[in-house]
């Protein structure tokens, strides 16, 4: 359809950015970064992405504007990308990270007011879930990309970091594409869509994660926007329920488990020996698997419940987390074969839990505060992915991979078992 041309616009630029998701740490370990500095990467970009998207939402707001914040945000992450192949500090790294990561989380909310733009109240499912699908087959795409490019190019016709930095001026080049195509097809709406906004309904919706791109990518700029607007403390604590309050900590307790195991894993996958094709791989069949059973788990937790079936799955990263320590002692190829097998787990216990985690908080949550409900979980989870990334890598870095490892299974551990006595 034309009228979502500019949603393959952005789609495009997204493909970089999700490539940038793993060589960004690569191309840090590469240049020296250790096991903390890689944390230090995640959990910058965790947090530079929330006040982006505060920034960004709320003038686009205001002025009704919203062309131009999404290609500020294109051409900023252009030269973002642009930058990293002349940086050869791990600090630099992480700055030029924060900054990608804060442009592409600015532009988050603004495409969601586009595409309910000049849509009735009724359609609004439809277009998030499509601007979703979209994005997260861009981010899909960009992981595929970098898989072929560093098992066609890394180690064959370049060194590992100068073909780092080839990928990096192709990620430049191709967000400048997706400039120019937004450009030429973002719309510019006719009906004011504040409303929006106030839709606490809208929110939960957001927050359900309708896409793929919002589930891949948990803590986003598109979620964190719209939950921390609809977050307001007072009213919450004053109506919190004890079922509630305990169920958000333990939301809390395991997303900082998730982070701690994501935090230093690309160091982990670099010290076993793993090239950047390998890496690539992995988080590859991850995202891949997630992608693929969304639609299985809702099904399971309609069957089943959302509690059980949510309950399985953290039960299973309990156990995964520590076991892909494990891999450590077997030889390249079956190791990188287990990885593949455990992360293709990794990534099925991931969709489960994106789809029951909005559930059990909308359910635990009285009508009356549930827009503040989740807004907190929205909240708790963007802060958990921070605190569990640095503490992974200082953990890694410390102490051991398995200790990190074992302490992510310990936090997703605590927070089941809180959630099983509470949902």
């Amino acid at each position: 359809m034309s009228s979502d041309r500019w949603l393959y616009a952005w789609a495009l630029g997204y493909a970089a950015i999700g490539a940038a998701s793993v060589l960004v740490p690569l191309y840090a370990l590469a240049l020296g970064a250790d096991a903390f500095a890689v944390g230090l990467i995640a959990a910058t970009g965790a947090f530079a992405g929330v006040p982006g998207a505060l920034a960004w939402g709320r003038l686009a707001s205001r002025t009704g504007r919203y062309r131009p914040f999404v290609l500020l945000s294109l051409g900023a992450a252009a030269l973002a990308f642009a930058v990293f192949p002349f940086v050869s500090s791990v600090w630099a790294v992480v700055t030029a990270n924060a900054a990608l990561l804060f442009a592409a989380a600015a532009a988050a909310p603004v495409l969601t007011l586009l595409a309910v733009a000049d849509v009735p109240e009724s359609g609004w499912d439809a277009r998030i879930g499509r601007l979703n699908e979209v994005q997260g087959y861009g981010w899909l795409a960009g992981l595929l990309a970098g898989t072929v490019w560093n098992a066609a190019v890394a180690g064959r016709v370049l060194d590992t970091l100068s073909a780092q930095r080839w990928f990096f001026g192709l990620s430049a080049v191709v967000t400048v594409a997706a400039f120019a195509l937004a450009w030429r097809s973002l719309p510019q709406p006719t009906v004011s869509i504040a409303r929006f906004g106030r839709s606490t309904a809208s929110v939960e919706r957001l927050l359900r994660g309708s896409g793929r791109a919002t589930r891949i990518s948990p803590f986003s700029g598109l979620r964190s926007f719209w939950a921390i607007r609809r977050l307001h403390p007072r009213a919450l604590a004053a109506r919190l329920t004890p079922a509630l309050a305990a169920y958000l900590v333990a939301v809390f307790l395991a997303f900082t488990g998730f982070a701690t195991f994501f935090g230093p894993l690309p160091a982990f996958l670099t010290d076993l020996g793993y090239g950047s094709t390998e890496v690539f791989v992995v988080f590859l069949a991850s995202s891949a698997a997630s992608a693929v059973f969304y639609a299985r788990a809702g099904a399971l937790a309609t069957q089943h419940g959302a509690r059980v079936v949510q309950l399985v799955a953290l039960a299973a990263r309990v156990l995964l987390f520590p076991a892909i320590a494990l891999v450590a002692l077997l030889p390249a190829l079956p190791g990188l074969l287990a990885l593949l097998l455990l992360f293709l787990a990794v990534g099925v216990t991931w969709a489960v839990v994106a789809v029951t985690a909005t559930t059990l908080v909308t359910r635990l949550a009285p009508p009356a505060i549930r827009g503040d409900a989740l807004g907190a979980y929205g909240a708790l989870g963007g802060v958990a992915t921070g605190v569990g990334s640095l503490l992974g890598g200082w953990l890694a870095t410390t102490t051991s991979y398995t200790v990190a490892f074992v302490a992510a299974g310990g936090f997703v551990l605590a927070g089941a078992i809180l959630a099983a006595r509470q949902t």
